[in-house]
């Protein structure tokens, strides 16, 4: 496979430890915080990142569509999230060819996603419910691990 897609892969790997992080553990009041009128609300956040990787398997797959979702229960969102995180990364694994460029598809729903998974982490601190904070460099990161079942943090800090 060649050194981009690894790379991407790696990318969407990071994106799904991180997720996981921002979601676990997180009371049932926090899936419907809102920090200001017109702010998305966490679970609103998980169905957009959900749509997100709907879009990006689109995008690698030559007929992109988008489609913005309405959000399911909490729990469903992030299982619905966590299959299109999925669905992505096992495409990226096979032979298929990726039609669109994989620095487009860092630049667009990849780091996107990452944008959104940052403003979980800081809801969870504005809503009382904070994580703690943790050395992502020495997190057990691996590729194609993109679900909810991922490594112990090896180094967190307050």
């Amino acid at each position: 496979m060649d050194t981009k897609r690894e790379m991407l892969r790696h990318a969407v790997a990071a994106l799904a430890y991180r997720a996981a992080k921002a979601v676990r553990g997180a009371p049932d009041e926090f899936a419907s915080y809102r920090a200001h009128e017109g702010a998305r609300t966490p679970n609103e956040l998980v169905a957009h990142i959900g749509d997100l990787f709907d879009w990006a398997v689109t995008l690698a797959q030559g007929n992109q569509a988008w489609n913005s979702s309405t959000p399911l229960a909490w729990p469903d969102e992030i299982n619905r999230f966590q299959g299109a995180l999925e669905k992505f990364d096992d495409y990226l694994a096979s032979d298929q060819p990726v039609s669109a460029p994989i620095e487009r598809l860092l630049q667009g729903p990849v780091a996107d996603a990452l944008t959104h998974v940052g403003q979980l982490v800081m809801l969870r601190r504005l809503c009382g419910c904070p994580m703690r904070s943790e050395s992502y460099y020495q997190a057990g990161i691996t590729i194609g691990r993109v679900g909810l079942e991922q490594e112990p943090p090896k180094f967190e800090f307050d």
